[in-house]
């Protein structure tokens, strides 16, 4: 899915999670990003809202709050596409408006990227103990039986889209079916950090059918989960 998200990530109609003060509508971009010469800045509580002139015409984009120049070329990476996004603080609508993380400068301490971990060695992840637990592959293939129960998997993080829409969007394989790469992978979304390659137990709920639009759904996810080592 992303480099996205941020995706998603994760930020969606139909999610709960929203920026703090504000309460969009919400589809996934089709970009990865956004870039653009600046051509007003808005500060707005923890945000900075940017009007650009992008390749594919005026955009208005915002970031987590930064010194930015109008005349500064920018990209926004992660971008999420939001439509009848309402700013409270700014007392102003936005008929569309891209949402995601400023890329740095040159030489600068770039924020955890989205990566997808390609190849490399079976992802084959023994699968959580205790109550409620199961592999990813029993998730999905008992997904209906599930739907809205906390579940606890045990998995390898091949791909991580974060901070978009305050939470983590976050791909598990857990090495548990033997139909494909695709058949053991499950999305988690999360307000935990992670990094790809690390090993994770995720405790969540199971949400099926979801479309966020663009292109986006999944017969299954692990929403609002927590992770732990």
């Amino acid at each position: 899915m992303m480099k996205f998200l941020l995706t998603i990530c994760l930020l969606l109609a139909t999610c709960s999670s929203t920026w703090a003060g504000e309460r969009p509508s919400a589809t996934p971009a089709v970009p990865d990003a956004i870039h653009g010469k600046v051509l007003q800045t808005l500060d707005a509580g923890a945000y900075t809202y940017l009007h650009l002139k992008a390749a594919s015409g005026d955009v208005w984009a915002a970031v987590y709050k930064a010194p930015i120049k109008v005349g500064a070329e920018v990209s926004v990476n992660h971008v999420v596409l939001m439509k009848n996004f309402t700013s409270k603080t700014l007392k102003r609508t936005f008929p569309t408006i891209y949402l995601g993380m400023l890329k740095p400068a040159t030489g600068a301490a770039a924020p955890t990227a989205v990566v997808q971990a390609g190849g490399g060695p079976d992802p084959r992840v023994a699968k959580a103990h205790g109550a409620n637990a199961y592999t990813i592959a029993q998730v999905i293939a008992q997904r209906n039986k599930l739907r809205g129960k906390t579940v606890v998997i045990r998995g390898r993080v091949v791909k991580y889209n974060p901070e978009i829409m305050g939470r983590n969007w976050v791909h598990l394989r857990d090495g548990s079916a033997a139909g494909g790469p695709q058949s053991d992978e499950i999305l988690v979304t999360t307000t935990s950090a992670t990094k790809v390659g690390a090993i994770v137990t995720a405790r969540g709920s199971v949400r099926t059918n979801a479309d966020f639009g663009a292109g986006y759904a999944y017969p299954v996810l692990v929403e609002h989960a927590t992770l732990q080592p």
